[in-house]
């Protein structure tokens, strides 16, 4: 089965100025669900009913919260602060929430990766009465995000096991982490059952597949032969027809003729 594809309109439909309208652009471009970063600055009523009048699913959008969930002396902060996104979610029936670390702190390693685990390990319980899945997101340091703390897929599985929970898993981005550390198959491949969401662009640049070096047809075939079921976000910035973009990104993924490709 051709992997589901999830337009991410913050990058793809940035260009769009009204955001219901960049919802009815992945509608007609033959996509069936779409994510975004924040919600707080969005009319979330206003999302829900456009997705629903066209019929596609939002597969994710971000927790919300108060500081940094690397900092032990915050974790009761960032709990706190996390809950009313995942309040949200429910709400609108959004299954998925991102959540990132923060950056760095100077103080041990040990302490930081501890508050991480501590915090989802708190949050974890919440989002588990609520249906909702939380996915942790390592991010390059080296292109785009200096000074991030959770950089590498394997720290980022390490503290999905420690919290133990089926609503807890990882983000695992595929462009930030051919930067990272490439051998991007067989990394998602054998942890497959503790990744909960995908995001992908093409390297470098950020762009849509076929612009930089990542093989996204053998990318894409390897996570359809997973029993991975959850989605594939297309966060990356089109070098120019974004339209023509999300269909080059369709027909790698294996659709048919039904999603518009050319």
């Amino acid at each position: 089965m051709p992997v589901k594809l999830s337009a991410c309109i913050e990058m793809i439909y940035g260009n769009v100025p009204e955001f219901t309208e960049r919802i009815a652009k992945v509608g007609a471009v033959g996509l069936k669900a779409f994510e975004f970063w924040g919600w707080s600055n969005k009319d979330m009523p206003a999302v829900r009913a456009k997705a629903d009048e066209l019929g596609l699913t939002i597969a994710a959008s971000c927790v919300e919260n108060t500081g940094a969930l690397v900092d032990p002396a915050n974790t009761a902060a960032w709990l706190e602060g996390a809950k009313p996104s995942i309040a949200m979610a429910k709400q609108f029936n959004i299954p998925t929430l991102i959540v990132t670390t923060g950056n760095e702190l100077d103080i041990p390693r040990e302490l930081q990766h501890a508050a991480i685990v501590a915090g989802l390990k708190g949050l974890a319980p919440v989002a588990e009465k609520a249906g909702i899945n939380l996915v942790l997101e390592p991010l390059n340091i080296l292109v785009d995000h200096a000074g991030y703390y959770l950089a590498t897929s394997a720290e980022g599985f390490q503290i999905v096991r420690e919290v133990a929970s089926p609503r807890v898993k990882l983000l695992f981005d595929i462009y930030h982490q051919q930067i990272t550390e490439g051998n991007l198959i067989q990394n998602l491949t054998t942890d497959i059952d503790l990744i909960g969401h995908f995001h992908m662009a093409d390297v470098p640049g950020r762009h849509e597949p076929l612009t930089g070096e990542i093989n996204y047809e053998n990318v894409f075939a390897a996570i359809a032969k997973t029993s991975y079921e959850g989605f594939v976000g297309m966060e990356f910035a089109p070098t120019g027809c974004h339209d023509a973009a999300c269909k080059t990104t369709l027909k790698l993924a294996g659709c048919g003729c039904c999603c518009g490709c050319a």
